[in-house]
């Protein structure tokens, strides 16, 4: 482990605490308004969270839907392991996600009557636990989209802009 890591162990059970990204979905935030996010637990076999730990995941086209009373992670892609054997697992399987059912319920009835959808929008490690972050988003329409792409190209714009005055003096 480095120096200066965010993920330390602790001293009794050695296992990590702080957290670790594994992946980020860039694409929501461009596709979608997140208007809220929840942190959820994710049930996973032992070769998923090798894969994990080695960053082969993709959360691209991925989404949160309510099935059987359970909330259900689908689209997300984790790559087989590759020093796996019969025990691999299949790479686009639907995942349990861990929440409360007070929690289920409220996001239930904003997807049914609202029209949000629920979006991943990171993937990490807290404390040893895979942790995935699920955003309430509704959809942008295309005008929005390009809204958006011309204030991040002003803004960046803006900064270049800055940091050649600075130059300059």
């Amino acid at each position: 482990m480095k120096p200066g890591s965010p993920v330390g162990y602790t001293r009794r059970t050695m296992k990590p605490t702080g957290t670790k990204l594994i992946a980020q979905n860039k694409k929501a935030y461009h596709d979608y308004f997140i208007e809220e996010t929840l942190e959820a637990g994710i049930a996973l076999t032992g070769t998923e969270v090798k894969s994990l730990r080695a960053g082969r995941v993709n959360l691209r086209d991925s989404y949160a839907a309510v099935e059987r009373g359970e909330l259900f992670l689908i689209g997300m892609h984790i790559s087989p392991y590759e020093q796996g054997n019969i025990f691999n697992h299949d790479p686009l399987r639907a995942r349990k996600l861990l929440v409360h059912a007070q929690e289920l319920r409220r996001l239930y009835g904003k997807v049914q009557v609202a029209g949000y959808t629920l979006v991943p929008t990171k993937l990490y490690f807290k404390d040893g636990l895979v942790k995935v972050e699920i955003g309430l988003a509704k959809g942008k329409a295309l005008y929005d989209k390009r809204q958006t792409l011309a204030k991040k190209e002003a803004e960046r714009d803006m900064e270049r802009a800055f940091r050649r005055a600075d130059r300059d003096d």
